[in-house]
């Protein structure tokens, strides 16, 4: 029998050397992976985030991580049955058992086979550190545990090693009651929690997650900052160089040629390395080859489909997130009316605020101050009440009264125009079916797009876009999304409309008219998707957490929070709301 093919060995017996024995788990809990465990000892909620949620963040260190495995990770050689053993000496690369006695599955880099005996060897990449035993507490328990596992196949085990590939030295890890025990106690804790579907709190102030991978995740500071009120430390990884990749012209064709993604137009021809790339956002009539779509899936980048006048429709993605909990948490917000008008009080309150921040710090004093005064008094009224609002109508009252003295003053942001053709344009009201006037237009595509950043962070994250608590849910409408942008309004849509007005780098020439229906034309929704992209990429303060980081970023974080929000990790969602 080859045994590094046979991923569930059945008839596993108990080993003379291991009396003791985990308690009964839940069959329909899947096997451990003894990586799993590892985490488990090293951190609990690293273990729960990554095997039961299935989360996880590439790092330069697990990048490394894979390139020492590279090689042990391809199989080699045959693992013989264990009455053939012999005196004879081989070493079997990337060799697989399991034991459904303990509830646990492994993947072994390496088994040495020498009288009769076997040991398993695990790969590290860094060097041996100096401490007792030779090897950290997690790297023993996952080497005892992958012996373990060979003792209830019939192998016998006097002890196991780890090669360190940084420093190429070998530990022996001794199998003594003690480590067997601490094993047994990690994967019981393991087991038990998943069981539970109970999440571990986060560590506090460990010096663990700032080289955590899951840091950006986890958010351990973000989440004890409720708890203890410590500012966090900046532990959120830096921004993903990869960017969103647009594809406008009509008749474009998206192919994908080895690693890369080929743009083929009549006039063009673009290529982009599928790494480069975050997003892909299609305008109109472009097509998608299959394979194309396969490896943006396989990537997990997700490809959102808008009309030619930027109206979102969709988005593709492969499996996506398959944290159940997560949602299992959001519904359970979503079906509770108590839940719902809490969260909806506080989201109406910070889209008035922060409505009102930016009419406050955008004012044009050659418009006139005339106004001023009492728009930002009435904004300011507003979200005071939206707090202790009765029901959904009534804050349904308050966001229509705010959007009155909003957008009655938003022309008081824009620049006039001048003979060399800048800004230009006025504004009276919102109007957006169909937008009839080139602010209007502009409006309507940076919500657009707003719309796509929010579902597709939503979903990146394990929450269900189209379930939520203020926007009642409709047939192929984004309703989350469009709860979470309610507060990015203002800052992010907005502010780019001003800023490419009031900056002169779309002109009224961009724009062209339907009938009583105006849009950009192909240049114009270039510009303006250019600007709103630097204004995700723009860094920024957290309001609450003190550090810095770039717009996108924080929306990440903030869909985040709301995820912890619903699982009950945070009594109160906080709504981003700049000073």
């Amino acid at each position: 029998m080859n045994v590094s093919s046979c991923p569930h060995s059945a008839g596993c017996k108990p080993s003379m050397n291991d009396r003791r024995r985990p308690p009964p788990s839940d069959p329909a809990t899947p096997l451990v992976p003894a990586r799993m465990v590892n985490e488990w000892v090293y951190c609990p909620r690293l273990a729960y985030l990554e095997w039961v949620e299935g989360e996880w963040a590439e790092s330069s260190d697990t990048a490394q991580g894979k390139r020492v495995h590279a090689r042990v990770d391809q199989s080699g050689g045959r693992l013989p049955a264990p009455e053939e053993l012999g005196v004879e000496v081989a070493r079997v690369r990337s060799v697989t058992l399991s034991s459904e006695r303990l509830g646990v599955i492994a993947k072994m880099d390496v088994v040495d086979v020498r009288d009769g005996l076997v040991m398993p060897v695990d790969f590290k990449k860094g060097k041996r550190p100096h401490v007792a035993f030779g090897a950290y507490d997690p790297e023993r328990v996952q080497v005892c545990v992958q012996a373990m596992i060979l003792e209830d196949n019939g192998y016998r085990v006097e002890q196991g090693a780890i090669w360190y590939a940084g420093s190429r030295e070998r530990v022996r890890i001794a199998l003594d009651d003690a480590l067997r025990a601490r094993s047994l106690e990690a994967i019981a804790g393991l087991r038990a929690a998943a069981e539970a579907r109970r999440r571990p709190p986060p560590l506090e102030d460990s010096p663990k997650c700032p080289r955590c991978s899951l840091a950006g995740i986890c958010l351990p500071d973000e989440t004890n900052l409720f708890k203890t009120g410590h500012p966090p430390r900046p532990l959120n990884p830096s921004d993903d160089p990869a960017l969103p990749l647009y594809v406008q012209t009509p008749g474009a064709r998206l192919r994908k040629s080895g690693g890369r993604l080929i743009v083929e137009s009549d006039d063009d021809t673009v290529e982009v390395p599928i790494i480069d790339v975050s997003q892909v956002a299609l305008f109109g009539p472009v097509s998608v080859t299959t394979p194309a779509l396969h490896a943006l899936m396989r990537a997990e980048i997700p490809v959102s489909w808008f009309s030619t006048g930027g109206w979102f429709l969709g988005h593709t993605i492969g499996t996506g997130n398959g944290n159940v909990a997560v949602r299992e948490a959001q519904y359970q917000a979503a079906f509770s009316q108590r839940r719902c008008l809490e969260f909806a009080r506080a989201l109406v309150a910070a889209k008035v605020r922060n409505s009102r921040t930016l009419l406050r710090r955008n004012w044009r004093a050659e418009r006139g101050m005339e106004g001023k005064t009492e728009a930002l008094a009435g904004l300011k009224r507003i979200a005071r009440r939206a707090p202790h609002a009765a029901d959904v109508q009534q804050l349904l009252g308050f966001e229509g009264e705010a959007a009155a003295i909003y957008f009655g003053s938003f022309n008081q942001m824009l620049a006039y125009g001048d003979a060399n053709g800048l800004g230009g344009f006025s504004f009276a009201t919102r109007d957006r079916r169909p937008p009839p006037d080139p602010v209007n237009a502009m409006l309507s595509l940076a919500y657009a797009l707003l719309t796509r950043a929010m579902t597709v962070t939503i979903s990146s994250t394990g929450l269900d876009p189209y379930m939520g608590l203020y926007h009642r849910p409709r047939h192929g409408r984004p309703a989350l999304a469009l709860d979470l942008m309610e507060p990015f309004r203002a800052i992010v849509a907005d502010s780019t409309i001003i800023q490419v007005v009031n900056n002169g780098e779309i002109k009224p020439s961009d724009f062209v008219f339907n009938g009583p229906s105006c849009s950009l034309n192909p240049r114009g929704r270039k510009t303006l998707i250019a600007a709103f992209e630097r204004r995700l990429q723009r860094e920024t303060t957290h309001p609450l957490f003190g550090y810095r980081v770039s717009m996108r970023r924080l929306i990440e974080v903030q869909a985040r929070l709301l995820a912890r929000h619903f699982q009950g990790e945070i009594l109160r969602y906080p709504h981003y709301l700049p000073r």
